[in-house]
């Protein structure tokens, strides 16, 4: 006789919902009760700006699945605007409080799914309290307020706080309403999952549209209910409306009130197979600890894609299946105005404070054929190490092709392929699409020419200190390119005139090399170096420097 088990899940949009969903797949037997604080149990928080902004233009398209509709499909007893308050362990019940009536009740458990999410980060800055326009984005009826306010009230100056994916993707469309808006971020980039010179795209591209950007800055306090933004440099911003999206915390309070052991930041502490420290407990989604994939360290990272995975291989595992979950990549993608910014993997600045050693090369290819019309141009990074040749994370930002090349990136991570790995990647080619050479195939070449040393680099924020020290700079561009710029203390000598010129070189030192995006850099390198010199290449170009620089 089949025992029919009582799994309760807190929490519904990604994980909860999706755990529900295949719980029910694998038994009809089963008894699934679904709990969700508010309204909505499964609803596109990664569409809510788009909403707000008008290019979703209707509401009921957020709602991926109603509480009829799952309870109708799925026999789930779903039971919304019910919060659940306090796991009693010793006797397997959940307190659970009607948000509505206020009436309170226990429910019974014999397996418990926790999927509580996170919430925005709200920090006790002077006057927030007071603020009377000030709105948070994470749930459906954040979006009602924000959009009530932006149409009801006609803005016309915003202050964004925070420079994440919610912040950028609030700016863009916070300007298609005709808002002033100003960014204030404390660090000193936006979208932090790529590295400065990556994100330094992204912030000439803001300014094009009309944003302020204002970089390691903070706000020290709100005043006039909300109306005035006084920041830690002592500017002060007059404004209509602010967001506040500074990021996000995970919503462990039950699993800590409950005894449950919590990891980084807060989190809810799971193994592999997504159990807390209590066996017949289980936590996903954004509130839950995770090994990075490539590095296995403990980390938060609230995505979307990791849980809905985790939703699934929860199921499965209480079904017996060996489910694991093997960690997060981080693979991340943001629309920003018309450049799309995406990353996996790790990036430069947590390498370091790993102290891991890597290569980084940078790569400026099209988004299609360069002959058929309306190629975009993309900036592609790529880290690895030089030894192994073990992919670490690649970055890219552009109009068209970044997330097909990101996401190829993130495939060959998880399939265990090396940078030498990447010419050999038979992509899909026609002149609308690619290049016969992919940039995925091209970025693999170049890191392969490391690897066998056949060029060496500096980079972009290295060659300043070393022209200044007295190293030798040899700019291989046309004459109509140095016109538009060039690194001050650096030798014209255009790439078809070098080995005519190669006696105008002094032999005694390294020879540092730089062009538009490389490529020429890296042909004067092989030439100098087989005629006896020592040469260098500078990565990405004078292309990557002047964005980085500017």
């Amino acid at each position: 006789m089949i025992k029919v088990r009582k799994i309760v899940i807190v929490g519904g949009v990604a994980g909860g919902a999706t755990a529900a969903a295949r719980l029910r797949r694998l038994s009809e037997e089963d008894h699934i009760v679904l709990f969700e604080r508010g309204e909505y149990i499964s609803f596109a928080n990664c569409g809510l700006p788009y909403y707000i902004g008008g290019v979703i233009e209707e509401r009921n398209k957020l709602l991926v699945q109603t509480a009829d509709g799952m309870a109708k499909r799925f026999r789930i007893d779903v039971r919304t605007l019910s919060e659940v308050t306090a796991i009693h362990r010793d006797r397997k019940t959940v307190s659970v409080r009607n948000v509505k009536t206020g009436e309170e009740y226990e429910e019974t458990y014999d397996i418990l799914i926790l999927s509580p999410g996170a919430k925005p980060i709200v920090p006790p800055i002077p006057g927030i309290e007071e603020a009377e326009a000030l709105f948070t984005l994470r749930t459906v009826p954040d979006t009602d307020r924000i959009k009530a306010y932006i149409d009801e009230q006609t803005p016309r100056r915003a202050v964004v706080m925070g420079g994440g994916f919610i912040g950028v993707e609030m700016v863009e469309n916070l300007v298609r309403h005709g808002i002033k808006v100003t960014l204030v971020e404390r660090a000193n980039q936006v979208m932090s999952p790529v590295d400065y010179e990556m994100a330094a795209m992204v912030h000439a591209h803001m300014r094009e549209h009309g944003v302020e950007l204002l970089l390691g800055d903070g706000v020290q306090a709100l005043e006039e209910r909300g109306r005035r933004v006084v920041l830690t440099s002592g500017r002060v911003l007059e404004t209509d409306m602010v967001i506040l999206a500074i990021g996000v915390q995970p919503e462990s309070g039950l699993a800590k009130e409950a005894g449950l052991e919590l990891g980084v930041r807060g989190t809810i502490k799971v193994n592999e197979h997504l159990q807390t420290s209590d066996p017949s407990i289980y936590a996903i989604g954004d509130a839950v600890e995770v090994r990075h994939y490539i590095h296995g360290f403990e980390t938060f990272v609230p995505l979307a894609w990791p849980a809905n995975r985790q939703g699934r291989l929860v199921a499965d595992h209480i079904h017996g299946f060996d489910a694991k979950y093997s960690g997060t990549l981080g693979t991340s993608i943001a629309k920003v105005f018309e450049l799309a910014v995406a990353a996996t993997g790790l990036n430069e600045k947590t390498l370091r404070l790993l102290d891991l050693p890597y290569e980084a090369i940078h790569l400026h290819p099209l988004s299609h054929a360069g002959y058929y019309p309306h190629a975009a141009p993309m900036m592609f990074k790529l880290i690895f190490d030089r030894n192994s040749g073990r992919m670490y994370g690649a970055q890219a930002v552009g109009k068209e092709g970044v997330d097909k090349r990101i996401d190829v990136i993130a495939t060959a991570i998880k399939g265990g392929l090396t940078v030498r790995d990447l010419p050999d990647l038979e992509l899909a080619y026609a002149p609308p699409f690619s290049s016969a050479k992919d940039p995925v195939n091209m970025a693999g070449y170049v890191a392969s020419n490391i690897m066998d040393g056949l060029v060496e680099t500096v980079s972009w924020h290295e060659i300043d200190h070393i022209v200044a020290k007295g190293g030798v700079l040899v700019d291989v561009r046309t004459k109509e390119e140095i016109a538009q710029g060039m690194i001050p203390g650096s030798i014209h000598v255009s790439l078809d005139e070098l080995r005519d010129r190669l006696h105008e070189l002094p032999k005694e030192k390294d020879i540092y090399v730089i062009c538009q995006a490389g490529l020429r850099g890296y042909i004067a390198v092989r030439i100098l170096r087989q005629h006896g010199f020592r040469a260098i290449n500078v990565d990405g170009g004078y292309r990557l420097y002047a964005v980085a620089k500017q």
